[in-house]
């Protein structure tokens, strides 16, 4: 499991959708992108964890040995750059193409045999020599600022690469509209002047020793341009929607596989690619970290360098946040009901999803369960159109959040309860199930449901509790605002209530 607290295996990359419920979280509570992305390996922070976004999954490692280039033998290189290179090893984000938003529940993998992102060159091999003065907590934060510039550098090279081979060719050789290529794209385009001109200024920064100073000023001047990520990352959920469409189509189909077969694509997808915008936006803050930490004291970015963290972590919040409200429109629309009643209010008044994945019933059947800010929906896939567009088609009625009861069922339970008569497993023990059931509609229902795995399970499980708790939060505190207005219905002495017990304020006229 579509957001950050949760480890994740490494997985394959495919071209199914795959996005983790624990950003839906991020998008209710606010939390901080930045705690799901990176890499265990490359940036040794116990308390970060990775977490899967749209279809870009992590790729296996590589040897640390091939992933450093211009290394010297060990008896002649000098202790302060055999320093760096370890301090650069430990910090080095060495992938990428990385997931974050948006969502549904996704299951464990075997790792993939994908390279990792290419070998980037350490900052001591950029320098002649290092000053004896310098000490090792500097030689950190010279290596982290300069893995921020050959990140932008690597961006760049990967965003004309996606223009140049992939969207010219296509619509130059008519494989597809340029409509469709538009909306595959979105933004993508007006992306690469914008981080060429971050690089520009990171680069004008090093001094005549190839050392940085002061960059705080600087991150706190570019980020605002960050908010161009909104448009691109919200057109995201349509844009994997339609490719993945297309590459039912044979001729798409085979340019694609041609150019993952190519050399330049190191074995990514396009959708690797499409998304490596969204990767580099919430490794942001874990490269500031890294800055702030290794920054002394009575540093001259001892001040900025917090509020440019501050800054970027209210991007990247409102980035989740309007793609999270993107994705659950987009698929409030892919709703069809074959019963009217089943419109239940809560569905289009939802603002963003929790998650959503393939679960069975009791019966075998293959479900997409949709979980709504404020409602269950259990749909089954189908094909509606000539056009090939996947429509979900609500199962049974929905179960609003405030209604639900969540029963976790232990592997080994017996068929005898009645529920499963053996239909999840083919024998007479049920495993990975739960129970959803409603309370307090006038129809009562009740679903045993079954997950891929047990990992899957619980993230359903955690993903439910929660909408069930907001859900009563909710409730709480439009009781207690109805509670309030019953006891001061006078909006005169609501004013009167909210002035200051000071006997310099002035009393209004009445």
């Amino acid at each position: 499991m579509k957001e950050t607290k949760m480890e994740l295996e490494e997985t394959e990359a495919d071209s199914s959708p795959s996005w983790s419920p624990i950003s839906r979280d991020r998008l209710l509570t606010y939390a901080n992108l930045s705690d799901i992305a990176g890499d265990e390996d490359d940036f040794p922070i116990d308390h970060l964890q990775d977490s899967e976004g749209p279809c870009n999954k992590r790729v296996k490692p590589v040897d640390r040995s091939s992933e450093v280039t211009g290394i010297i033998t060990p008896v002649k290189t000098p202790a302060l750059k055999r320093l760096g290179q370890s301090i650069q090893r430990s910090i080095s984000f060495r992938t990428e193409a990385r997931p974050l938003p948006p969502m549904p529940i996704r299951t464990r993998q075997k790792a993939s045999s994908f390279p990792r992102r290419r070998s980037s060159q350490l900052w001591s091999d950029t320098v002649d020599s290092l000053s004896q003065d310098m000490s090792a907590r500097e030689i950190k934060r010279q290596e982290v600022i300069y893995e921020l510039t050959q990140g932008e550098k690597q961006l760049i090279e990967d965003l004309n690469l996606v223009k140049k081979v992939y969207y010219e060719p296509m619509l130059k050789l008519d494989i597809m509209t340029e409509s469709e290529l538009g909306q595959i794209f979105g933004t993508l385009d007006s992306l690469i002047p914008l981080h060429e001109d971050f690089l520009a200024r990171l680069e004008g920064l090093r001094g005549s020793e190839k050392t940085v100073g002061e960059v705080g000023p600087t991150l706190l001047d570019w980020f605002p341009c960050l908010e161009a990520y909104i448009t691109y990352c919200c057109n995201q959920v349509g844009a994997k929607a339609l490719l993945d469409q297309k590459k039912q189509v044979r001729r798409v189909e085979e340019f694609l596989r041609l150019c993952q077969e190519s050399s330049f694509s190191r074995k990514l997808d396009l959708w690797n690619f499409l998304d490596l915008p969204r990767s580099r936006l919430v490794k942001y803050p874990l490269l500031l970290k890294e800055i702030q930490k290794t920054t002394p004291a009575e540093h001259p970015d001892e001040d900025t360098l917090p509020q440019a963290m501050e800054l970027i972590q209210s991007i990247i919040t409102e980035v989740n946040q309007k793609t999270g409200e993107a994705e659950c429109q987009f698929y409030r629309r892919g709703l069809s009901y074959p019963e009217e009643g089943q419109r239940v209010p809560e569905i289009q008044a939802s603002r963003f999803l929790y998650c959503h994945g393939e679960l069975k019933n009791t019966k075998g059947q293959k479900l997409h369960v949709f979980l709504f800010e404020l409602v269950l929906v259990l749909t089954r896939p189908v094909v509606q159109d000539k056009d090939g567009m996947v429509q979900f088609q609500v199962y049974r009625q929905p179960l609003p959040a405030d209604h639900l009861l969540l029963e976790d069922l232990p592997d080994g339970e017996a068929s005898s309860s009645g529920s499963f008569r053996g239909a999840f497993t083919g024998n007479d023990k049920v495993k990975n199930g739960f129970r959803v059931s409603s309370r307090g509609r006038a129809k009562a229902q009740s679903h045993s449901l079954q997950a891929n795995d047990s990992f899957n399970k619980q993230q359903w499980i955690s993903c439910i509790r929660q909408a069930i708790v907001q859900s009563r939060d909710r409730n709480a505190q439009a009781s207690q605002s109805k509670a309030s207005a019953r006891l001061s219905p006078d909006p005169a002495l609501d004013h009167i209530a909210e002035l200051s017990l000071n006997s310099d304020v002035e009393m209004p006229d009445t």
